[in-house]
């Protein structure tokens, strides 16, 4: 009996126990309802709808960039992409065969497109789309069209791309377009960058405002199942995409374009055109271009590699990156830095075609010699002997000094990527760079502008722009002034002065005058014949090579007389007009022998389109050599 009662008093403790442990278990199944159901109710609910709706970008239109009268030069124009769905292709090689019979599919896009494939059929996503081809044009189009019934699988997307109307005319300056890299997504956190179709500026001015260009992304919600097919999209949450800025140029396309046909006859060549108040960038040209329509979609292999292995260089924006010997464009720096130590004009020399200096002889580019020349005569003959002597008493860094403030040997700052800064060399500068003391005869190379010295095309324009104005002008291409998302329209300019004595500028620009209007001027033959303006400028010949000790014992005295290569650089820099400088022009002809037979016949057209182009704009016309690209359209 007693062992009977122990056993149920055991029996009901456990009974006990158990019935506590499920009450317990009970409670706190209970609390955890509790906290799903009602507590954490919006989280789990935000999270399902999470699995349920799939935020998708779209995609902003890039701003367009046009010139100073509103034509078009950067446009987006309507694409045709290209997809394949794996899961409806089913033999997604045959499906590519029979493509291919259509359109042009390169090897490595096959190959990219059956990778892609296999990889979504191991992640069971073979309903998502993979690209073939961004830039199908209408024809492809319609042939795929008319035997879709063959091609299961292929559909075709619309959208848009980017193009540019003017082609080689504008690739330096506008830049291109290209795809995002994993470096660019590394640099900037912009969820656009993402999107395999998305393009971003790669160079020129696309580059320089890419984030002005790009705009803001827009969103859609798109209900999908388990496995991350699309049911529908939401359209009372779609949010559209704000479009990028456009962007208003101070180029005139119709003087690029008239100044590249100019060019045609030469191999490779470079021009900037500013004016001179303002600083308006009007032409930035340099030759040979290319086309920058073959990088949106995607440049090929074979493209790429005749691009970067053409001699003349045409990915290479010679007229801002270039950097040339200035050549005697340089003595006008040297001059004024002369009348700033206090040599004054009338300082003269005699030329006999050399000079020596230690145990070198310094020659003339005039084989007979000029005789003597006070600094009118020096700079209007282009005299090197008169600068050798000039350099010697001066000193390398009082023509330094004089440079830089006339803009050489630093970047303007123009509003473009991949300026760069070109050289005026000091004795505190080849220490520096070159570990090596400066030499006198460096200072006599230097006052004739070769040695170390380096220039560009654009340097050259605003140290023309100065000695006009006597103000510290700086060159942009832009009508406005932007922040990212910030636009302000650009302030009158206020430039500086140069701080320079107006008798001693006023004085290089009469020598300047001489050079071009003066029967002994160098660039005498390209004077303004039959125009209500004149120009002054100077001429100048940037040494590629020296001439040899027995070149020269043969005759040879000029390397315009050798091989396309070995003949020097012909550069000329030229304002106008010379009563009213509004225009400042600098022209280099690579290997164009002389400044005064290559490059001054081309400032002298240039001068003449533009005294043309005004008097048509005056008169209300729309300039005769101005013509709209047919192929590029408006934002409509």
């Amino acid at each position: 009996m007693a062992k009977d009662k122990s056993r149920a008093e055991v029996f009901t403790r456990r009974a006990a126990l158990m019935a506590g442990g499920q009450f317990a278990l009970i409670v706190g199944l209970g609390g955890r309802l509790y906290s799903l159901q009602v507590h954490d109710a919006e989280r789990y609910r935000g999270m399902a709808e999470d699995n349920r709706i799939n935020l998708r970008l779209i995609e902003p239109a890039r701003g367009y960039i046009v010139d100073r009268y509103g034509t078009p030069l950067a446009v987006n124009v309507p694409s045709y992409q290209l997809q394949v769905v794996p899961e409806q292709a089913k033999d997604l090689e045959l499906t590519l065969d029979r493509l291919g019979r259509l359109i042009a599919v390169r090897d490595e896009d096959r190959e990219r497109i059956l990778r892609e494939a296999r990889k979504k059929r191991l992640q069971r996503r073979s309903f998502l789309p993979i690209a073939v081809r961004q830039d199908l044009s209408w024809e492809e189009v319609s042939r795929i069209e008319v035997n879709a019934p063959d091609l299961p699988g292929i559909d075709i997307k619309p959208g848009e791309t980017r193009f540019y109307p003017y082609r080689d005319a504008t690739a330096h300056v506008i830049g291109y377009v290209g795809a995002v890299t994993e470096d660019d997504i590394l640099e900037d956190d912009d969820p656009l960058l993402e999107l395999p179709s998305f393009r971003i500026g790669k160079n020129g001015l696309e580059e320089n405002y890419d984030l002005t260009l790009r705009g803001k992304a827009g969103r859609k919600e798109i209900e999908v199942n388990a496995l991350g097919r699309e049911i529908q999209e939401f359209k009372d949450r779609r949010v559209e995409a704000d479009p990028g800025h456009d962007i208003v140029l101070t180029l005139d396309i119709g003087l690029q374009r008239f100044i590249i046909d100019r060019l045609a006859d030469q191999r490779a060549a470079a021009v900037a055109v500013m004016e001179v108040n303002g600083g308006d960038v009007l032409a930035l040209v340099s030759t040979p271009g290319f086309d920058p329509n073959l990088f949106p979609p995607g440049i090929s292999p074979t493209e790429w590699h005749e691009l970067i292995t053409n001699s003349y260089a045409p990915l290479n924006n010679k007229a801002l990156s270039g950097q040339y010997a200035p050549g005697s464009t340089f003595k006008l720096a040297v001059a004024l830095a002369a009348l700033e130590a206090g040599i004054g004009p009338s300082f003269t020399t005699h030329c006999a075609q050399y000079i020596q200096y230690g145990d070198r002889r310094f020659h003339c580019w005039k084989k007979w010699g000029h005789g003597t020349l006070d600094m009118m005569g020096g700079i209007r003959e282009s005299c090197d002997i008169y600068f050798y002597e000039l350099a010697i008493k001066v000193g390398m860094d009082r023509i330094a000094a004089m440079a830089e403030r006339l803009g050489l040997g630093r970047a303007t700052g123009i509003d473009i990527a991949g300026e760069r800064a070109g050289v005026v060399p000091t004795p505190d500068w080849k220490r520096a760079v070159i570990g090596q003391p400066w030499t006198g005869g460096e200072t006599l190379v230097a006052g004739i502008g070769q040695g170390y010295v380096l220039s560009t095309p654009v340097q050259l324009a605003v140290m023309t722009a100065r000695l006009a104005t006597g103000r510290a002008v700086t060159p942009h291409l832009t009508r406005d002034l932007f922040d990212g998302d910030s636009v302000s329209a650009r302030p009158p300019p206020d430039f500086a002065s140069l701080e320079i004595n107006q008798a001693w500028l006023k004085h290089v620009r009469e020598a300047m005058n001489q050079v071009v209007n003066h029967d002994k001027g160098t660039a005498r033959g390209s004077r303004l014949h039959k125009s209500a303006w004149k120009m002054a400028g100077k001429t100048g010949t940037s040494q590629v090579r020296r001439i040899s000790k027995e070149e020269r014992e043969t005759g040879v005295i000029k390397n315009e007389e050798l091989e396309w290569l070995k003949r020097d650089h012909a550069l000329f820099v030229a304002f106008a007009p010379v009563d009213s400088p509004r225009y400042a022009v600098s022209v280099i002809v690579e290997h164009g022998g002389s400044g005064s037979g290559a490059a001054a016949p081309v400032a002298r057209d240039i001068f003449l389109e533009l005294e043309q182009r005004e008097l048509q704009l005056a008169a209300g016309e729309w300039p005769a050599q101005f013509a709209r690209s047919d192929d590029g359209g408006g934002r409509g």
